[in-house]
């Protein structure tokens, strides 16, 4: 049984690098299809190309129905980058529905890749 929900972490924790690749077509069937990948988190980027919340959510349902992985997760990790820059603290506030959006899809992180300030 996994130690944690999100393999990355158990990863870090013990000094180890972790591997990505991207998501693909986000469908239901590639994410079943992902679910075996052999990577240790995936990253959907939103940063370029369409912000497709449903094709999100129907490729999260399929990870959770072709899990669990080979390490004994769920899933693995799932990281999105979004459209939005975030370069300023209104910016984000005016774009954290897009946080929300992906977030509530069931991904495990953000990675905001033109933060300026915390």
């Amino acid at each position: 049984m996994a130690k944690r929900i999100n393999r990355v972490i158990e990863l870090l924790e013990a000094g180890e690098p972790v591997y990505y690749t991207g998501t693909g077509d986000l469908t239901y069937e590639n994410g079943r299809k992902q679910a075996g990948t052999w990577a240790d988190f995936l990253i959907t980027d939103f940063e370029h190309h369409a912000f497709d919340v449903v094709g999100l959510t129907a490729f999260m349902k399929g990870l959770v129905d072709g899990g669990p992985t080979k390490a004994g997760h769920r899933t693995p990790a799932v990281i999105s980058t979004l459209p939005s820059n975030c370069r300023t603290v209104a910016e984000m506030r005016a774009n954290a529905w897009q946080v929300r959006q992906v977030l509530s899809a069931g991904v495990h992180g953000i990675l905001h890749t033109h933060a300026r300030q915390a």
